[in-house]
């Protein structure tokens, strides 16, 4: 049986592929680089792979705190905050010209997260 830490470590290692990916896909964005460039399939790779891990592991916390069906309101939120994680990179590709403010909606998203983790409000 995989331990609670372990999945924590997982979904963690997941969020900082995922943010990282994203981090550099917005500067990237934000300096005028173009859809085209040399490491545009390996950022996307990132961000897939951190988008499994961060599922992968959530769950797993989820599965150990004996969370099934009944979700509470703070998981819903953070799967909510994963979907749109996962469709930023879309909207980055596309729309260049929102990426500063996505640089601030990213963080924000991160942080609430964090937020909704630690402290479980409702």
């Amino acid at each position: 049986m995989i331990s609670h830490l372990v999945y924590k470590n997982i979904h963690l290692i997941g969020v900082f592929m995922v943010l990282m990916a994203l981090g550099g896909l917005l500067l990237h964005r934000i300096n005028g680089g173009t859809q085209q460039h040399a490491w545009r399939k390996p950022v996307a790779i990132t961000h897939g792979v951190g988008m499994f891990l961060i599922l992968l592991g959530g769950f797993g916390m989820l599965a150990r705190l004996g969370i099934f069906l009944s979700w509470p309101g703070w998981v819903i939120v953070k799967v909510i905050i994963w979907i749109v994680l996962g469709a930023l990179i879309a909207v980055i590709f596309r729309k260049p010209t929102l990426a500063k403010p996505l640089w601030w909606i990213t963080i924000v998203l991160g942080g609430l997260a964090a937020y909704l983790a630690g402290n479980k409000p409702f």
